[in-house]
């Protein structure tokens, strides 16, 4: 089972790849009823995941929560810090998109220590976090927090070679450089 539902996941990933995003959500609801089924939380959550970046990419965001949400709880009770990590970032920016800032505060910091807290923490995804966390910081007046922030982001996009990170980086700083 578990085979298929990898098959499954590939194929919805190759679409969402391809920018078939929409031709990626039959295969991600096949995905979800075969590992309920089976019983297979880690794939559940997998697939669920999936299924929230695939509406968010279509701009369902409640929709995108409510799936991601779903993973975050297996994820929670399956015990993989970076997996919950990464889910609850997505959550996090979800909430900062849809205005809701005590919740994307809550849920960066979450995502944050466990991020900091696990040597296996690849650069990348906690640049992602703090970029987000910079966004929310920012847009909610902190411009202290979110210039510290966005100079560790542009750091550690320098460090994994991802320039349009830097860039990014380097523009909100120089803005809010800016406003002061």
């Amino acid at each position: 089972m578990s085979d298929a539902i990898n098959r499954i996941l590939s194929r919805a990933a190759q679409a969402r790849k391809d920018h078939r995003s929409a031709d990626a959500i039959p295969d991600l609801l096949e995905a979800i009823s075969l590992a309920q089924l089976a019983g297979m939380q880690l794939e559940l959550a997998r697939a669920l995941t999936a299924l929230g970046q695939i509406e968010h990419d279509l701009n369902q965001l409640d929709v995108a929560r409510k799936h991601y949400e779903k993973a975050l709880a297996i994820y929670r009770l399956l015990g993989d810090r970076l997996k919950l990590a990464h889910t609850v970032r997505h959550v996090a920016d979800l909430h900062r998109q849809q205005g809701h800032v005590d919740q994307a505060d809550s849920c960066y910091q979450e995502a944050l220590t466990i991020y900091r807290g696990d040597p296996k923490t690849r650069p990348l995804d906690l640049a992602n976090a703090i970029r987000g966390f910079a966004l929310l910081k920012e847009k909610s007046g902190s411009t202290e927090q979110a210039m510290l922030l966005w100079q560790e982001a542009k750091e550690l996009y320098a460090t994994v070679g991802v320039p349009d990170g830097v860039a990014e980086s380097s523009r909100r700083l120089a803005l809010l450089a800016a406003e002061r």
